[in-house]
């Protein structure tokens, strides 16, 4: 299946034969004895026409933008925005962490003296989640450096650990940063959130312009609270239809990168809308957001809306200001799935963008399954592998990880399948949902969801699902 790039008002979704939509599921799938389908076995048509949004402005923003030039004209203090323009930032969050913190603040005291404050303790966010594992001195002495200079900066958010031991003795420690930013109410529709690591870009699913910059920009921002930001134009992406129940966001957003290509959003915005999208909970959200840069893209976003609001209660007390794309706002290119005719996918070795259908797959064996990472290791994403887990009534056949892993093949719900990215420079990386990781080590194999045709047409289900993981044949009724 394969969404066309076309002019804005016109981009659909549809079969190749039926529409004569362009094939860029090209790919080779030879290899590892995948099995490759004709394209038009994948029924598809037009989405559902989106209804249309009234037009938002906030404060003086009366020109027709988008949310993201919406979001960076408020924070500039400008009143419109062209995409393409170079803008000072005032920026509300600046997260970093253990890996680039310690460069970030060699940067900051480097240019602003030894003795230097930072511009507000309150709006840098501090967290220790890649190194606080390993026995390796030179590793923990990042953590140390981090903790010192909160300590030295009176720094309000500082989520450290102490006790490797005993996690119940750390109350401060959160966890992933992605996932503990979102938790910790730092996220919020209308701001700018900057952080030292590429997928901080997930913090969009709030309706917040996010994205992830390098040391040296950090301990600018550090030390005066603003940087120098172009402008990015935006893709839109209409995802309509219900979502079938064996589908999970980390298919959508793998559809998505094979459809675009790795470098189909470079240092665009990418919005997700679309009554698909609008059903989605939060988690869900920021699995869209957060693999946005895999496509290249410099932020991904989601409209807020009540879901996102009821998600931040209790977690903020500051007050924020959601935005909402104008109707006459310009989009640089539009894409439109209905969602409903999709299928599990996967991400093939060695790149996100090396789409194919779990189906296609199915003869792979597998060594090793990893659930986890900011992109594959939130509370929704192992609550959908135990339901995996629990209704096969199996156990798994491979050994199956919270931890990176592997020399050898590995099924993983993270976000990247670069080589090395995993451990072993020669491990073959397969980039799917948590439903069909789980599925994989049940099977040891990738598997593929039983087709059950429903008046004329197929569909499928989550039970049906569920029985191929452990049968592995197809069920005709």
């Amino acid at each position: 299946m394969a969404a066309t790039i076309v002019p804005a008002h016109a981009a659909f979704f549809g079969a190749k034969k039926e529409i004569g939509a362009r094939a860029s599921f090209s790919p080779s799938i030879s290899a590892h004895r995948c099995r490759k389908h004709a394209l038009n076995k994948v029924l598809a048509v037009m989405a559902p026409t989106q209804p249309s949004r009234a037009p938002s402005t906030t404060g003086s923003v009366k020109h027709g933008m988008t949310m993201t030039e919406k979001i960076l004209a408020k924070s500039s203090d400008r009143s419109k925005l062209e995409p393409g323009e170079n803008i000072w930032v005032n920026i509300d969050v600046l997260m970093t962490h253990d890996v680039c913190g310690p460069g970030t603040i060699g940067i900051f005291k480097k240019e602003f003296g030894k003795d230097a404050k930072v511009w507000d303790r309150e709006k840098i966010v501090i967290i220790p989640d890649h190194y606080i594992f390993t026995s390796d001195e030179r590793a923990n002495r990042n953590v140390d450096i981090i903790r010192d200079f909160a300590l030295e900066q009176n720094i309000k958010y500082f989520y450290d650990i102490k006790d490797l031991s005993n996690f119940k003795v750390n109350p401060d420690y959160k966890g992933v940063c992605h996932v503990a930013l979102a938790q910790e109410g730092h996220c919020r529709p209308g701001e700018v959130l900057l952080g030292t690591d590429s997928h901080t870009c997930n913090a969009g699913a709030f309706g917040q312009f996010a994205t992830g910059i390098g040391n040296t920009d950090a301990g600018f921002v550090m030390g005066t609270g603003k940087l120098l930001l172009k402008v990015p134009p935006t893709m839109r992406f209409v995802l309509d239809g219900e979502m079938p129940h064996y589908l999970l966001a980390k298919d959508l957003i793998l559809q998505i990168i094979g459809e675009i290509t790795v470098a189909g959003a470079t240092y665009k915005s990418m919005e997700f809308v679309g009554s698909t999208v609008e059903r989605l909970n939060m988690e869900e959200r920021m699995t869209l957001c957060n693999m946005v840069v895999e496509a290249g893209g410099k932020n991904g976003v989601v409209p807020p809306d009540e879901t996102t609001f009821k998600y931040l209660e209790g977690k903020t007390s500051l007050n924020y200001e959601p935005v909402y794309s104008d109707e006459s706002a310009k989009f640089i290119s539009e894409y439109r799935f209905d969602v409903s005719k999709l299928e599990p996918v996967v991400a093939k070795p060695h790149s996100p963008d090396n789409r194919a259908l779990a189906r296609e797959c199915k003869d792979v064996k597998i060594d090793r399954v990893y659930i986890g990472s900011c992109t594959g290791g939130k509370t929704e994403d192992f609550m959908a592998a135990a339901k995996v887990f629990l209704a096969s009534g199996k156990k798994v056949k491979v050994p199956t990880f919270l931890v990176p892993a592997t020399q050898k093949v590995c099924v993983s719900t993270t976000n990247r399948n670069f080589p090395g990215r995993m451990g072993h420079k020669e491990g073959q990386i397969y980039l799917a949902s948590p439903y069909t990781a789980a599925a994989s080590a049940l099977t040891g194999y990738v598997p593929r969801p039983t087709r059950v045709p429903v008046k004329g047409k197929w569909s499928y289900s989550l039970s049906y699902f569920i029985f191929c993981i452990v049968s592995l044949e197809d069920v005709d009724y």
